[in-house]
């Protein structure tokens, strides 16, 4: 049976999690504030330098809020949210514009990667979890005939969508799980540096910094495999995004033969990497990035990188062995 999650990739955790230190207080500088919630059910936090105390719990306030506004847009998992709408009916009329946006952005991504990136995989991802769920299942998984027959209703040319309505074919259905986390984290930082913030941590689902430390050092992220180990990986970042992804976060199966990153094209659940990390300048980008990268090989990686600007991914291989490929500047 498929093993419950709460959290779809694998950990990048802050580094002070680790006994790391995170933050050094400068003199005269007001304490850092850190607040601890969740964002479309995964862990997040964030890390805020500001002079006024006041002003700091106001701030993560407007943050919880644009959260929970945003979860009813994209959550699954919320029978409110448009995005559950969307996929029960099939269309919405005057959709909320964030939806939009990140369908814009998703087709972007979905062009960039050959179709690796998909958000209409998620019939296939259902269909994984009902044949594993079921009792005394097939280790081998579903029938190739009932992938098939699945993967015809995955295509993201089947979604139409512009400011005013979203249509999409029949039987077919949306999962923003890739990069919806990256949008919030983005929006969060929208909103924190259009209120004057020059230095903070943001991780709702992934990581997106705010200029540098209060004593003008990086940001340190540490990767690793879960919650519990100790990050195998320091990325230092300043006004960057990082992303992790790893078809290890989850598996359909007992086995562990079945991850939960899927190839839209082939219907597989392929394992070329241990872990994939995308630095970027935008953590939806990152976000998206890492989660296609797992199904593309590093040819393909690499092409894509070089037609990028500002990008950075960080691979660990099924042996794992750790490869950098870097982009344009």
């Amino acid at each position: 049976m498929a093993r419950t999650f709460t959290r779809r990739r694998a950990i990048a955790i802050f580094a002070a999690a680790a006994g790391l230190p995170l933050l050094t207080r400068a003199e005269g500088a007001a304490r850092p504030l850190t607040w601890r919630g969740q964002a479309l059910g995964s862990p997040a936090t964030m890390i805020l330098n500001h002079q006024d105390p006041v002003e700091s719990t106001r701030l993560v306030a407007l943050v919880v809020g644009e959260v929970s506004r945003l979860e009813k847009v994209f959550s699954l998992y919320r029978d409110d949210s448009a995005l559950t709408e969307l996929n029960k009916v099939g269309a919405l009329v005057a959709p909320p514009q964030d939806l939009v946006s990140l369908l814009q952005r998703s087709r972007g991504f979905w062009e960039a990667t050959g179709g690796a990136f998909d958000p209409t995989v998620q019939p296939l991802w259902k269909l994984y979890y009902r044949h594993f769920s079921a009792i005394d299942p097939d280790p081998a998984g579903p029938a190739q005939a009932e992938v098939a027959s699945v993967l015809k209703r995955v295509d993201f040319e089947g979604v139409k969508f512009n400011r005013d309505r979203i249509v999409m074919r029949p039987n077919m259905a949306l999962t923003l799980n890739g990069i919806a986390q990256g949008y919030i984290t983005d929006r969060v930082v929208d909103m924190l540096r259009n209120a004057g913030v020059t230095s903070c941590l943001v991780d709702m689902g992934e990581d997106r910094a705010i200029g540098s430390r209060p004593d003008g050092t990086p940001w340190r992220i540490g990767l690793a495999e879960g919650e519990d180990d100790r990050p195998d990986q320091i990325l230092n970042i300043v006004n960057k995004a990082v992303a992790t992804s790893s078809a290890a976060g989850f598996h359909f199966d007992e086995a562990a033969r079945f991850g939960h990153i899927l190839d839209p094209r082939s219907g597989g659940t392929p394992r070329l990497y241990q872990r994939v990390s995308v630095v970027a300048g935008d953590a939806t980008t990152a976000d998206a990035f890492s989660t296609s990268f797992n199904v593309l090989d590093e040819i393909a990686i690499r092409r894509i990188a070089q037609s990028s600007i500002d990008l950075t991914i960080h691979l660990v291989d099924g042996a794992g062995n750790p490869l950098r490929i870097e982009s344009k500047a």
